[in-house]
């Protein structure tokens, strides 16, 4: 288990009084990218301007044993993180963490009564996408949902993270406690909206009244975060343990590059995160559209298609020109296009890109960024399909990237090995896969999904046609071959 006595020369450490530390942030949802972002940056304001803002790490799913949690508990709620460049590697170990809780260990309860302390001003989320039980298509909260029709029966036991959410808001209300704000960390457009939505919409099933508070008291800041946070695995933890001369189980390791650009919408005061690097903003949206465009578009591309080409991480997707240039070529010439952002160099921040996934350092699996394909397609994709549409534009690469997905849900690579498909929509399109014959049929079926694709992309003509084209290139040629044409005839 990690110790600050065993680390080697070089390791940073907190040197600050964690005693000082007061958990005023509940996060949920202890992942890898929140233990890599939000909590470095809380550890910098800490260790570097003396703040007193510290976390209560709260797991709250059904299906979480709390390892995590419960090796963070082990370890003094110390984890490390190390930040991966082909120059070498830097360690620092995270000392913010006050408090940790799991559902499944802790109960329900007292994870609610966490998010009812009252120094608490601020809760933020990663979940990912399919946490927050909405349609990506609407951002409309899902009524039918299976956690939520729980939720709607038992709002005292809640199993969904709004659930959650409005259970605290609602006894903090009964209480008089402050009201705190919801920040979402989540890679959504606009993720502080569809939190409200989901939340606000779920009040009004049961306590229009509490619906009313919400909007009158509660601020939902959206955000726009980035660092490239690969998932860890064995070889990744023994080359940790190598280096750290002990075992983390926490421990991640990420990219140098760092942003976060936040909403400045907070009722009950917040870190000064500007401080450790962090932009504080009046509209994020901008900043989000071209992040989830340029460079989540562009790793959706590289993961489909890479993965199909036999490409296990992005940098490997690196050293094929073609995949390169296709993803620098969706970036700038079908994604750029349809963004808001003004005063950005667009040209840079695509070279950086670039530069970012050629990092053979950090080695972030397509298979990973492949997962939850229907919760990431319409913010990633679809919104700037329909932009082109309405322009008259060519958007061949996300086609292509579109059909690259049918194929990859499709369950079987192009040496007919099994694809296991990791999505909350799995069972819905192993049954279309099933159903529909291989080709145009295939195609159909999945661009069906109205959750995804919406009312409109299945009636137009102009997207079906192109996506069964690219659909039938791939089944004829297979990815490498395919990237190579298109990006050839650009």
């Amino acid at each position: 288990m990690l110790s600050l006595e065993q680390l080697p020369e070089g390791t940073l450490i907190p040197r600050y009084d964690r005693n000082r530390l007061r958990a005023r942030i509940v996060h949920i949802g202890f992942g890898a990218f929140h233990r890599s972002h939000q909590a470095v940056c809380a550890d910098r304001l800490a260790a570097e301007h003396n703040s007193d803002w510290g976390y209560c790490e709260c797991e709250t799913s059904t299906f979480n044993q709390g390892e995590l949690i419960n090796a963070l508990r082990q370890q003094d709620m110390l984890y490390s993180v190390t930040e991966m460049a082909d120059s070498g590697l830097n360690t620092r170990v995270v000392g913010v963490v006050r408090q940790a809780l799991y559902r499944n260990g802790d109960g329900i309860d007292a994870v609610i009564a966490a998010l009812c302390q009252p120094e608490v001003a601020i809760v933020s989320i990663t979940v990912t996408e399919k946490g927050y039980c909405y349609q990506p298509a609407t951002g409309q909260l899902i009524v039918d949902h299976p956690a939520i029709v729980h939720d709607l029966a038992h709002p005292e036991e809640p199993e969904s993270v709004p659930g959650v959410i409005l259970a605290a808001i609602r006894r903090r209300r009964d209480a008089g406690l402050p009201p705190f704000s919801v920040m979402s960390c989540d890679n959504m457009p606009e993720n502080g909206h569809v939190t409200r939505n989901v939340v606000t919409q779920l009040a009004e099933q049961t306590d229009p009244a509490l619906a009313d508070y919400i909007r009158t008291h509660i601020t939902f800041p959206s955000t726009m975060v980035d660092r490239i946070v690969p998932a860890m695995t064995e070889q990744a933890f023994d080359a940790l343990k190598e280096k750290l001369g002990c075992a983390d189980p926490a421990g991640v390791q990420c990219e140098p590059f760092f942003q976060w650009v936040i909403e400045d919408n907070f009722v009950n005061g917040r870190p000064e995160w500007e401080k450790a690097g962090a932009e504080l903003v009046a509209d994020v949206l901008p900043f989000e559209e071209m992040k989830l465009r340029m460079l989540n578009g562009s790793h959706s591309l590289l993961a489909y298609l890479g993965y199909l080409a036999g490409y296990e991480h992005i940098s490997d997707c690196m050293g094929d020109e073609a995949f390169l240039q296709a993803a620098r070529k969706l970036m700038l010439d079908e994604q750029a296009p349809t963004l808001r952002t003004e005063n950005v160099d667009l040209v840079a921040y695509a070279d950086s890109l670039i530069a970012r996934y050629k990092n053979r350092a950090i080695r972030h699996r397509t298979y990973q960024i492949a997962t939850d394909g229907t919760q990431k397609l319409p913010q990633r994709w679809l919104d700037s399909i329909r932009w082109h549409l309405n322009n008259g534009s060519r958007f061949d690469l996300l086609a292509l990237g579109v059909a690259g997905w049918i194929r990859f849900v499709g369950g079987v690579d192009e040496q007919g090995q099994p694809i296991i498909i990791n999505d909350p929509m799995h069972e819905t399109l192993a049954q279309l896969v099933a159903t529909s014959e291989q080709g145009e049929p295939r195609v159909a079926a999945l661009l069906s999904l109205k959750s995804v694709f919406g009312e409109d992309l299945p009636d137009s003509s102009a997207f079906c046609e192109k996506v069964i084209h690219y659909y039938a290139l791939l089944l004829k040629v297979g990815a490498k071959e395919a990237v190579r044409q298109v990006v050839a005839a650009y």
